[in-house]
């Protein structure tokens, strides 16, 4: 019998990852356990030691010598002086049990108790193995299918992907591969303790660190990801390199590396876009490929309108609105759609071409950036012969206009 629990032991060592000490010692302390209730003389304090080498099972009870026995820690006189002669009342003897005193009852007790310690040692082993893994992810096999959620072999483990974690339209069938997020080790569950994800923003960013390597060594930057999985997801970059193109790195040559990422995703449509410290040319960036004959911005109310002509607002609302959803999402800003009617849009598109020549005369002309003379063209002054009436006091009190630019104008209106 021992040598058959030392080959379970070895057993289960080898096919469950837990070492053979911490197994005995989680079968120690379950027959501890039971035998309290199984010896022959029950006690509150049982000391169980299995012999490492042989697999030999001892067990010791202190009990209390007494005249007249009241209590399960305690053993007769009469009793006491057949195992120690010169016992006497009060002492406490050490008792060794025979491990056949261990009755039905007690192995019964004893199995469950290594079921649930092996059951625990297993957990702590799987949390030390992955709990640096939390965020990565992770390569398994697909075991089978519960309520609604893929149970996944990670060899040493089970991980769980739950049905808010699964991508709509993916099937998968025992024995298929499948590639997923770690997002947390959770050790208290009932089922696996792995708990993954294929459905997250953040597995969207770790298929992008592992696939472009601007992005894994930090030189082209995610800043923001809003995604509908299984349908479509938007990804806005910047470079940190003015020589790199965020864009241009993150689709690949030939579009390989984004090509590998929606593959993985079984066809999710992927848009990467600029992203841009100026507001208005982010939101349009975003609502590619809509083109806006203008956008307004409402700071109070964190809000952009984003004003389209008749053919331009299909591709900006997108199919079922998913385009402006999915832009709000990224962008974090509201973002109203308004129609423009036909005469609107020339009125509007007119309107807009001779700001912007006007923004780009007035730039070369005082020699000031397209930014500082479209302060000025929002203001009124389209022209020299304006701005040669103004004071210089009032020309400084023209908000957004730096002391560099009021001076840079001075200069060039006295020229």
């Amino acid at each position: 019998m021992n040598h058959e629990l030392l080959a379970m032991l070895d057993y289960i060592e080898q096919e469950r990852g837990i070492s053979r000490e911490q197994l005995l010692q989680a079968l120690e302390k379950a027959l501890q356990t039971a035998g309290r209730k199984g010896v022959v003389h029950p006690c509150n304090e049982l000391e169980v030691k299995i012999d490492r080498r042989t697999g030999d099972i001892r067990a010791w009870a202190n009990l209390t010598v007494v005249d007249r026995i009241a209590e399960i820690d305690e053993i007769s006189l009469t009793e006491a002086v057949k195992v120690k002669p010169d016992a006497a009342e009060g002492d406490v003897l050490h008792l060794e049990v025979s491990p056949r005193e261990f009755g039905r009852i007690a192995a019964q007790t004893a199995k469950q108790t290594i079921l649930q310690q092996l059951h625990k040692a297993e957990k702590e082993t799987v949390q030390d193995e992955f709990q640096s893994k939390v965020g990565e992810i992770i390569n398994g096999t697909v075991r089978r299918f519960e309520q609604g959620s893929i149970i996944v072999d990670l060899q040493r483990s089970e991980g769980i992907i739950s049905a808010k974690d699964k991508v709509p339209g993916e099937q998968y069938m025992p024995g298929d591969r499948i590639n997923a997020l770690l997002v947390k080790v959770d050790t208290q569950a009932s089922g696996p303790s792995l708990i993954l994800s294929r459905s997250s923003t953040a597995f969207i960013r770790k298929l992008f660190e592992r696939e472009v390597s601007e992005i894994h060594d930090g030189i082209v930057e995610m800043v923001s990801i809003a995604r509908e999985p299984g349908s479509r997801t938007k990804v806005a970059v910047r470079s940190g390199d003015a020589r790199i193109d965020p864009v241009g790195a993150c689709v690949g040559m030939r579009g390989m590396r984004v090509k590998n990422i929606i593959t993985e995703l079984g066809g999710e449509r992927i848009d990467i876009i600029h992203y841009s410290d100026d507001l208005r040319e982010y939101i349009a960036n975003a609502l590619h490929p809509a083109k806006a004959e203008r956008i307004e911005v409402d700071e109070a109310e964190h809000a952009v309108t984003f004003h389209v002509n008749e053919e331009n607002s299909r591709l900006a609302y997108g199919k079922k609105m998913q385009n402006v959803r999915l832009a709000q999402k990224l962008t974090g800003w509201r973002i109203d759609i308004n129609v423009l009617s036909e005469e609107e849009a020339v009125e509007t598109a007119s309107f807009e071409e001779q700001k912007q020549l006007r923004i780009k005369d007035l730039s070369a002309m005082l020699d000031i950036s397209k930014e500082s003379a479209e302060v000025l063209v929002e203001n009124g002054f389209l022209s020299l012969e304006g701005l040669r009436e103004l004071s210089v006091s009032e020309l400084r009190s023209i908000e957004g206009l730096t002391a560099g630019d009021v001076e840079q104008i001075l200069s060039k209106i006295q020229a």
